[in-house]
């Protein structure tokens, strides 16, 4: 068994892929309207055959309350890995992105987090080699 896809629950879906495409430099795999929402996965351009970002939309009543106490409490959504934390820091502040926690060192790894703006927090990790 492998993982598919990977879901994170979003506000605004048409804000999130803006965000993830123009901010992060995700890539879109699939963009099809279902309804009032879309099906919309991303990939990474260093894994274009690898694992699938979802922007999930946070219909379901249950999704907005959760995901709206892990911010509050300031847990990260999800977590992506980095090559380099102190480039991918520069980068993404330099184009705008809001971290709430700097890069964080920590035993064998480094951790920064920010804010999507679309209702998560999301942490970045480099692991020391």
């Amino acid at each position: 068994m492998k993982m598919y896809i990977k879901g994170v629950v979003v506000n605004d879906q048409q804000k999130a892929l803006e965000f993830y495409t123009k901010k992060l430099g995700f890539e879109v795999k699939h963009n099809m309207p279902m309804g009032e929402h879309s099906w919309i996965t991303l990939v990474s351009p260093e894994e274009e055959n690898g694992i699938e970002l979802l922007l999930e939309p946070d219909a379901h009543p249950a999704a907005k309350t959760f995901y709206s106490a892990l911010k509050a409490d300031g847990i990260p959504s999800t977590v992506f890995s980095v090559d380099d934390m102190d480039a991918e820091f520069k980068k993404l502040s330099a184009a705008g992105v809001e971290f709430t926690q700097p890069p964080t060192k920590a035993a064998d790894y480094t951790i920064a987090v920010f804010d999507d703006t679309c209702g998560n927090l999301i942490q970045i990790i480099q692991l020391s080699s």
